[in-house]
């Protein structure tokens, strides 16, 4: 063990010292005593020097040497490896490498002819064996890395690591599993409450109609409006619903891409890959899901009774009847629309705090896009569908969808926002852009201003005109005082009805507006670019903000 010994300076603590062969037991079909005599069989220059060049260009076809497969490829259908990535520490086929070949970013890997798993369990930094997983900063360590920036962490063997996550791996399937059958019980009841609705509000109209069957020609136009006011009520109540339905068929869907993954995880061969793999879908796991309550009888009666009960006084009523209604409907008490509650488990239950710093505000990170089926036909849509451009006069060829916004320039996202907290930045550029949030149900042919993200009460946004923000809701404006920022980060808490844009700086994060809203059902980032050339785009989240500009360069964003 003397040479190893050179390489790696004494054991991590709590791991005993291992050969190379006997912590690589999943990589090779050499028996660890083989293994042992092949290590030790050189000095420690040619195992870091010869050796390491013998693994990197030694590929498949080798004579005497097993066939080298490729990691990701599932089970029996393994095939064969063509490139192995040092960077990533992963064997790859053809067909798994593609992304590497394609994406910009992965063009700085590098890649070689395939070598064994036991040559790529090695440590980037010190180029020796990886014997341990570090349980502080959740990766695999070498004996160098234990003695150093690791020394005093808690660690153990991989094998040890991954028999604990593999057991944490099948909790938390079976956990996904329970939430999966959440999530579709609640669509179930969902698709119920839509023929409830519509049942529950045909009963109050059957009532209206009877009453107002009695006022003969004076009742009409009080008529009309009452029953413009319950399709309204209904309209609002299946829309709502609907969005909601969207929104968790969304969850399912990515729910049964996480069962998918975990099942794909389960699956890999290699042990640091099955950990790397592991830690990063526990990063991204869902605390959360929903639970529906229906109840649209009890509080339907009262707008029943109402009607009832004002038949006697009609006439002294017929000029402010709706208006009546309105105010009514506008108790909760009596409010239809369905009411769906995040249900946290008990270990999530401390409240987190409101984020402070940029660092903060990332760990509620949310990748979202522009939905090309919304966007207006003079907004261009550009880099993966992450910036839009108003190019009026020039029409793009966009197919005629009910969902495409006709009159207003605007955009939505294709994802929805709903019980969680979440946080995006844009980049602005041009007077007259808007920035906001909406529902589902916004009015996409109207001309009217309650068809635009400024003009109605399920929408809030800001306005930038050139010299100052503004902030709107329900066609009211407020001016702010805020110095001009070019990005700005958008940050949700959906629980808490907090809609808040904060100025994006290297050093610091400026609250520019905070909305106390009411959401009663998922809301789309909304984008409203009201002149010519004004452009939005959605900042990858690991761009770092540039320094402020200037005054007079900010003055003309």
């Amino acid at each position: 063990m003397a040479e190893l010994d050179l390489m790696a300076p004494g054991p991590l603590p709590g791991i005993p010292a291992h050969s190379l062969a006997a912590l690589s037991s999943d990589s090779g079909s050499a028996s660890p005593a083989e293994e042992d005599m092949g290590s030790l069989g050189s000095p420690q220059g040619e195992i870091e020097g010869e050796g390491t060049s013998t693994a990197l260009q030694g590929g498949p076809g080798v004579e005497g040497e097993e066939e080298i497969l490729c990691d990701f490829c599932l089970g029996a259908s393994r095939v064969r490896a063509v490139k192995s990535c040092l960077t990533c520490m992963v064997n790859y086929c053809e067909e798994h490498l593609r992304p590497h070949q394609e994406n910009s970013k992965l063009h700085s890997h590098q890649l070689t002819e395939p070598v064994k798993d036991r040559d790529l369990r090695t440590c980037p930094a010190h180029h020796s064996p990886l014997v341990a997983f570090c349980c502080s900063d959740r990766q695999c360590i070498c004996q160098e890395c234990g003695q150093g920036e690791h020394r005093g962490h808690t660690s153990v063997s991989l094998e040890v690591a991954r028999r604990d996550k593999e057991a944490e791996l099948q909790a938390t399937q079976l956990d996904l599993e329970r939430k999966l059958k959440l999530n579709e019980n609640a669509i179930a009841r969902l698709q119920a409450n839509h023929k409830s609705v519509l049942v529950s509000v045909s009963e109050v109209k059957m009532v209206a109609e009877e009453q107002f069957g009695e006022l003969l020609a004076a009742m009409r136009k009080a008529q009309a409006d009452v029953m413009l006011f319950l399709e309204e009520k209904e309209q609002a109540a299946l829309s709502q619903a609907n969005g909601i339905k969207t929104h968790l068929e969304h969850r399912t869907a990515e729910m049964e891409k996480s069962k998918q993954e975990l099942g794909r995880i389960a699956a890999i061969s290699n042990t640091v890959l099955f950990l790397e793999e592991y830690c990063k879908f526990k990063n991204t796991e869902d605390s959360t899901f929903p639970s529906v309550y229906i109840g649209l009888k009890d509080k339907l009666s009262g707008i029943r009774k109402v009607i009832k009960d004002s038949t006697v006084h009609l006439i002294q009523l017929l000029h402010n009847y709706k208006e009546k209604l309105q105010e009514f409907a506008k108790e909760e008490e009596y409010d239809i629309r369905t009411q769906v509650s995040a249900i946290v488990e008990r270990k999530y239950w401390t409240s987190k705090p409101e984020p402070s710093t940029r660092q903060q505000f990332l760990q509620y990170a949310c990748d979202i896009m522009f939905d090309p089926d919304t966007a207006h036909r003079y907004l261009r849509l550009q880099e993966d569908n992450r910036k839009v451009t108003n190019t009026t006069p020039w029409e793009h060829p966009y197919p005629d969808l009910p969902s495409r916004f006709m009159h207003w320039r605007q955009v939505l996202s294709q994802q929805s926002l709903y019980l969680h907290r979440y946080y995006f930045e844009v980049e602005i550029s041009g007077a007259g852009t808007y920035i906001g949030l909406t529902c589902k149900g916004i009015d996409r042919k109207g001309e009217e201003r309650n068809s635009c993200i400024s003009g109605n009460n399920f929408s809030w946004s800001m306005h930038w005109d050139g010299k100052e923000f503004t902030a709107w809701h329900s066609d009211t404006e407020t001016p702010i005082k805020a110095k001009p920022f070019r990005r700005l980060g958008i940050y949700v808490n959906f629980p808490g009805g907090i809609l808040s844009f904060y100025g994006v700086e290297p050093d610091a994060m400026t609250l520019v507006h905070k909305f106390d809203c009411k959401f009663s059902e998922p809301v789309y980032p909304a984008f409203w670019l009201s002149k010519k050339e004004n452009s939005i785009r959605i900042v990858d989240l690991g761009e770092e903000p540039e320094k402020s500009a200037p005054a007079s360069a900010e003055a003309a964003l």
